[in-house]
Protein backbone atom coordinates (compact mmCIF):
# COMPACT_ATOMS: atom_id res chain seq x y z
CA UNK A 1 0.00 0.00 0.00
CA UNK A 2 1.07 3.06 -1.20
CA UNK A 3 2.62 5.80 2.06
CA UNK A 4 0.17 8.27 1.85
CA UNK A 5 1.72 12.15 1.32
CA UNK A 6 2.14 14.34 4.18
CA UNK A 7 1.34 18.17 3.82
CA UNK A 8 4.68 18.87 3.22
CA UNK A 9 5.16 16.79 0.37
CA UNK A 10 1.81 18.39 -1.48
CA UNK A 11 3.72 21.28 -0.51
CA UNK A 12 7.33 20.64 -2.00
CA UNK A 13 5.15 19.18 -5.30
CA UNK A 14 3.55 22.46 -5.63
CA UNK A 15 6.56 24.83 -5.50
CA UNK A 16 7.67 22.90 -7.97
CA UNK A 17 4.80 22.75 -10.42
CA UNK A 18 4.57 26.08 -10.21
CA UNK A 19 8.28 27.46 -9.88
CA UNK A 20 9.68 24.63 -12.38
CA UNK A 21 7.04 23.44 -14.59
CA UNK A 22 4.95 26.52 -14.72
CA UNK A 23 1.60 25.10 -14.20
CA UNK A 24 -0.52 27.06 -11.86
CA UNK A 25 -3.55 25.02 -12.15
CA UNK A 26 -1.97 21.77 -11.07
CA UNK A 27 0.02 23.83 -8.14
CA UNK A 28 -3.22 25.27 -6.94
CA UNK A 29 -4.54 21.85 -6.76
CA UNK A 30 -0.94 20.42 -4.91
CA UNK A 31 -1.62 23.67 -2.27
CA UNK A 32 -5.11 23.07 -1.99
CA UNK A 33 -4.24 18.93 -0.67
CA UNK A 34 -1.62 20.39 1.17
CA UNK A 35 -4.50 22.79 3.22
CA UNK A 36 -6.96 20.03 2.91
CA UNK A 37 -4.39 17.60 5.32
CA UNK A 38 -2.85 21.13 7.24
CA UNK A 39 -5.45 24.51 7.28
CA UNK A 40 -2.67 26.47 9.22
CA UNK A 41 -0.06 25.51 6.92
CA UNK A 42 0.91 29.33 6.48
CA UNK A 43 3.26 29.12 3.44
CA UNK A 44 1.01 27.62 1.63
CA UNK A 45 -1.70 29.65 1.72
CA UNK A 46 0.81 32.31 1.02
CA UNK A 47 2.19 31.18 -2.39
CA UNK A 48 -1.46 30.52 -3.14
CA UNK A 49 -2.94 34.08 -2.18
CA UNK A 50 -0.11 35.12 -4.71
CA UNK A 51 -1.09 33.07 -7.52
CA UNK A 52 -4.69 34.34 -6.91
CA UNK A 53 -3.17 37.74 -7.03
CA UNK A 54 -1.46 37.21 -9.90
CA UNK A 55 -4.56 35.48 -12.04
CA UNK A 56 -6.30 38.56 -10.57
CA UNK A 57 -8.75 36.17 -8.57
CA UNK A 58 -8.35 39.04 -5.85
CA UNK A 59 -11.45 37.27 -3.60
CA UNK A 60 -9.44 34.55 -3.38
CA UNK A 61 -6.07 35.96 -2.69
CA UNK A 62 -7.78 38.31 0.16
CA UNK A 63 -9.23 34.34 1.92
CA UNK A 64 -5.57 33.30 2.08
CA UNK A 65 -3.59 36.28 3.26
CA UNK A 66 -6.44 36.87 5.71
CA UNK A 67 -6.43 33.46 7.07
CA UNK A 68 -2.16 33.60 7.22
CA UNK A 69 -3.09 37.35 9.35
CA UNK A 70 -5.27 35.59 11.63
CA UNK A 71 -2.48 32.55 11.82
CA UNK A 72 0.19 35.20 12.81
CA UNK A 73 -1.28 38.77 13.81
CA UNK A 74 2.47 39.70 14.72
CA UNK A 75 4.01 39.01 10.91
CA UNK A 76 3.86 42.68 9.14
CA UNK A 77 4.11 40.75 5.75
CA UNK A 78 0.07 39.41 5.75
CA UNK A 79 -1.09 42.79 6.04
CA UNK A 80 1.10 44.47 3.09
CA UNK A 81 -0.14 41.49 1.19
CA UNK A 82 -3.59 42.44 2.59
CA UNK A 83 -3.04 45.86 1.89
CA UNK A 84 -1.46 45.13 -1.88
CA UNK A 85 -4.62 42.73 -2.82
CA UNK A 86 -7.31 45.92 -1.44
CA UNK A 87 -4.87 48.36 -3.88
CA UNK A 88 -5.09 46.19 -6.62
CA UNK A 89 -9.24 46.24 -6.34
CA UNK A 90 -8.81 49.79 -5.78
CA UNK A 91 -10.36 49.85 -2.03
CA UNK A 92 -7.63 52.17 -1.21
CA UNK A 93 -9.47 52.74 2.59
CA UNK A 94 -9.37 48.86 2.95
CA UNK A 95 -5.22 48.84 1.85
CA UNK A 96 -4.27 52.10 3.87
CA UNK A 97 -6.38 50.43 6.96
CA UNK A 98 -3.83 47.18 6.63
CA UNK A 99 -0.83 48.77 5.50
CA UNK A 100 -1.33 50.77 9.22
CA UNK A 101 -1.80 47.15 10.65
CA UNK A 102 1.71 45.93 9.02
CA UNK A 103 3.48 48.76 10.87
CA UNK A 104 1.91 48.59 14.23
CA UNK A 105 2.80 44.99 14.23
CA UNK A 106 6.74 45.92 13.15
CA UNK A 107 7.28 49.94 13.29
CA UNK A 108 10.50 49.18 11.84
CA UNK A 109 8.78 47.39 8.97
CA UNK A 110 10.14 49.92 6.31
CA UNK A 111 7.69 48.15 3.84
CA UNK A 112 4.77 49.38 5.82
CA UNK A 113 5.47 52.94 5.29
CA UNK A 114 5.90 52.31 1.51
CA UNK A 115 3.08 51.64 0.98
CA UNK A 116 1.59 53.71 2.75
CA UNK A 117 3.22 56.63 0.96
CA UNK A 118 1.81 54.58 -2.49
CA UNK A 119 -1.52 55.14 -1.47
CA UNK A 120 -1.28 58.57 -0.37
CA UNK A 121 0.47 58.93 -3.57
CA UNK A 122 -2.32 57.88 -5.27
CA UNK A 123 -4.91 60.25 -3.70
CA UNK A 124 -3.08 63.06 -4.65
CA UNK A 125 -1.41 63.68 -1.54
CA UNK A 126 2.03 64.75 -1.99
CA UNK A 127 3.06 66.06 1.38
CA UNK A 128 1.79 62.78 3.36
CA UNK A 129 3.22 60.50 0.66
CA UNK A 130 6.41 62.31 1.07
CA UNK A 131 6.57 61.95 5.06
CA UNK A 132 5.79 58.31 4.91
CA UNK A 133 8.46 57.12 2.77
CA UNK A 134 10.90 59.46 4.98
CA UNK A 135 9.67 57.80 7.90
CA UNK A 136 10.62 54.46 5.85
CA UNK A 137 14.44 55.79 5.33
CA UNK A 138 13.84 56.41 9.26
CA UNK A 139 12.61 53.15 9.55
CA UNK A 140 15.95 51.55 7.33
CA UNK A 141 18.51 53.77 6.32
CA UNK A 142 19.51 51.19 3.85
CA UNK A 143 16.06 50.67 1.83
CA UNK A 144 16.85 51.16 -1.30
CA UNK A 145 13.44 51.32 -2.41
CA UNK A 146 12.54 53.43 0.00
CA UNK A 147 15.32 56.07 -1.54
CA UNK A 148 14.01 54.98 -4.58
CA UNK A 149 10.54 56.05 -4.28
CA UNK A 150 10.86 59.09 -2.87
CA UNK A 151 13.21 60.16 -5.25
CA UNK A 152 10.57 59.09 -8.39
CA UNK A 153 8.20 61.43 -6.18
CA UNK A 154 10.63 64.34 -6.22
CA UNK A 155 11.51 63.81 -9.78
CA UNK A 156 7.68 63.26 -10.79
CA UNK A 157 7.01 66.76 -9.23
CA UNK A 158 10.31 68.62 -10.43
CA UNK A 159 11.99 68.54 -7.38
CA UNK A 160 15.19 68.17 -9.11
CA UNK A 161 17.76 68.54 -6.17
CA UNK A 162 16.23 66.72 -3.93
CA UNK A 163 15.58 63.91 -6.73
CA UNK A 164 19.59 63.94 -7.44
CA UNK A 165 20.40 63.66 -4.11
CA UNK A 166 17.85 60.47 -3.33
CA UNK A 167 19.17 58.67 -6.90
CA UNK A 168 22.36 58.98 -5.52
CA UNK A 169 22.25 57.70 -2.11
CA UNK A 170 20.35 54.67 -4.12
CA UNK A 171 23.35 54.27 -5.88
CA UNK A 172 25.44 54.55 -2.92
CA UNK A 173 23.85 51.33 -1.43
CA UNK A 174 23.13 49.84 -5.09
CA UNK A 175 25.80 51.14 -7.41
CA UNK A 176 23.97 48.42 -10.44
CA UNK A 177 20.90 49.84 -9.75
CA UNK A 178 20.00 50.58 -13.30
CA UNK A 179 16.90 52.69 -12.74
CA UNK A 180 18.17 55.04 -10.60
CA UNK A 181 21.33 55.58 -12.90
CA UNK A 182 18.60 55.96 -16.13
CA UNK A 183 17.15 58.55 -13.94
CA UNK A 184 19.75 60.35 -12.72
CA UNK A 185 21.66 60.67 -15.86
CA UNK A 186 17.82 61.94 -17.60
CA UNK A 187 18.32 64.66 -14.73
CA UNK A 188 22.25 65.69 -15.36
CA UNK A 189 21.36 65.67 -19.01
CA UNK A 190 18.15 68.13 -18.16
CA UNK A 191 19.60 70.14 -16.28
CA UNK A 192 22.91 70.70 -19.11
CA UNK A 193 25.47 68.34 -16.60
CA UNK A 194 26.62 66.48 -19.93
CA UNK A 195 29.86 65.16 -18.67
CA UNK A 196 27.62 63.53 -15.59
CA UNK A 197 24.97 62.38 -18.22
CA UNK A 198 27.45 60.35 -20.32
CA UNK A 199 29.04 58.94 -17.45
CA UNK A 200 25.35 57.68 -15.85
CA UNK A 201 24.01 56.20 -19.57
CA UNK A 202 27.73 54.67 -20.10
CA UNK A 203 27.38 52.93 -16.66
CA UNK A 204 23.87 51.75 -17.27
CA UNK A 205 25.26 50.37 -20.46
CA UNK A 206 28.04 48.92 -19.03
CA UNK A 207 25.65 47.04 -17.14
CA UNK A 208 23.14 46.18 -19.44
CA UNK A 209 24.68 47.43 -23.27
CA UNK A 210 21.18 46.28 -24.81
CA UNK A 211 19.21 49.00 -23.28
CA UNK A 212 17.79 51.01 -26.02
CA UNK A 213 16.89 53.70 -24.22
CA UNK A 214 20.16 54.37 -22.92
CA UNK A 215 21.55 54.32 -25.69
CA UNK A 216 18.65 56.92 -27.41
CA UNK A 217 19.49 59.27 -24.24
CA UNK A 218 23.21 59.03 -24.57
CA UNK A 219 22.77 59.98 -28.29
CA UNK A 220 21.06 63.03 -27.31
CA UNK A 221 24.10 64.03 -25.16
CA UNK A 222 26.44 63.79 -27.28
CA UNK A 223 24.42 65.38 -30.02
CA UNK A 224 24.15 68.33 -27.50
CA UNK A 225 27.76 68.23 -27.19
CA UNK A 226 28.26 68.09 -30.68
CA UNK A 227 29.62 64.94 -31.24
CA UNK A 228 27.40 64.20 -33.90
CA UNK A 229 29.03 60.83 -35.56
CA UNK A 230 29.09 59.34 -31.64
CA UNK A 231 24.84 60.81 -31.78
CA UNK A 232 24.45 59.01 -34.62
CA UNK A 233 26.27 55.49 -33.49
CA UNK A 234 24.12 55.29 -30.32
CA UNK A 235 21.06 56.28 -32.36
CA UNK A 236 21.73 53.29 -34.63
CA UNK A 237 22.60 50.97 -31.35
CA UNK A 238 19.31 51.95 -29.79
CA UNK A 239 17.48 51.12 -32.87
CA UNK A 240 19.20 47.60 -33.03
CA UNK A 241 18.58 46.99 -29.61
CA UNK A 242 14.88 48.12 -30.15
CA UNK A 243 13.60 48.45 -33.83
CA UNK A 244 10.26 49.87 -32.69
CA UNK A 245 12.30 52.53 -31.12
CA UNK A 246 10.19 55.53 -32.48
CA UNK A 247 11.87 58.50 -30.37
CA UNK A 248 15.34 56.77 -31.73
CA UNK A 249 14.30 56.89 -35.23
CA UNK A 250 12.97 60.37 -35.28
CA UNK A 251 16.53 61.84 -33.35
CA UNK A 252 18.36 59.91 -36.01
CA UNK A 253 16.39 61.30 -39.43
CA UNK A 254 16.30 64.40 -37.42
CA UNK A 255 20.23 64.95 -37.00
CA UNK A 256 21.02 63.46 -40.13
CA UNK A 257 18.91 65.58 -42.17
CA UNK A 258 20.08 68.60 -40.09
CA UNK A 259 23.83 67.66 -41.18
CA UNK A 260 22.57 67.17 -44.97
CA UNK A 261 20.18 69.94 -45.59
CA UNK A 262 21.77 71.85 -48.48
CA UNK A 263 23.37 69.21 -50.03
CA UNK A 264 21.55 67.07 -53.01
CA UNK A 265 22.32 63.35 -51.80
CA UNK A 266 19.19 61.78 -52.78
CA UNK A 267 19.69 58.51 -51.79
CA UNK A 268 20.39 60.19 -47.76
CA UNK A 269 17.31 62.59 -47.93
CA UNK A 270 14.76 59.24 -49.31
CA UNK A 271 16.25 57.07 -46.72
CA UNK A 272 15.41 59.71 -43.90
CA UNK A 273 11.92 59.93 -45.44
CA UNK A 274 11.51 55.94 -45.28
CA UNK A 275 12.74 56.34 -41.30
CA UNK A 276 9.86 58.86 -40.66
CA UNK A 277 7.68 57.12 -42.83
CA UNK A 278 8.46 53.84 -40.63
CA UNK A 279 7.70 55.84 -37.48
CA UNK A 280 4.48 56.64 -39.08
CA UNK A 281 3.20 53.35 -39.60
CA UNK A 282 4.00 52.30 -36.10
CA UNK A 283 1.98 55.46 -35.06
CA UNK A 284 0.66 57.96 -37.03
CA UNK A 285 0.11 60.21 -33.60
CA UNK A 286 3.98 60.58 -33.84
CA UNK A 287 4.10 64.59 -34.15
CA UNK A 288 7.92 64.60 -34.09
CA UNK A 289 7.89 62.53 -36.90
CA UNK A 290 5.11 64.23 -38.94
CA UNK A 291 7.28 67.96 -38.22
CA UNK A 292 10.56 66.79 -39.34
CA UNK A 293 8.65 65.43 -42.43
CA UNK A 294 6.96 68.42 -43.32
CA UNK A 295 9.97 70.40 -42.72
CA UNK A 296 11.43 68.15 -45.26
CA UNK A 297 8.60 68.79 -47.53
CA UNK A 298 8.69 72.34 -46.98
CA UNK A 299 12.66 73.02 -47.60
CA UNK A 300 12.08 70.48 -50.93
CA UNK A 301 8.99 73.12 -52.61
CA UNK A 302 11.14 76.06 -51.68
CA UNK A 303 14.11 74.48 -53.29
CA UNK A 304 11.83 73.78 -56.84
CA UNK A 305 11.21 78.00 -57.13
Amino acid sequence: MAEQKSARDWFVEACQLEQSEGLPERAIEAYKECLRIDSNYVDALTNLGFIHLEREEYEEALRCFARVAELEPGNPDAFNDLGYVYEKMERLGSARQMYERAREADPSDAEAYINLAHVADLEGDYEGAMRQYKKAIQANPESVSAHFCLALLYDRHDIFDEAMAEYQEVLNLDPRHVKALFNLGSLHAQNGQYDEAVACFKWVLNLNDTNAEACNNLGSVYEGLGRYDDAIEMYKKSIICKSVQEEAHCNLASLEYRLCEGHSDKTKLQGIIDRLQFVLSLNPRNANARQILERIETTAESSRF
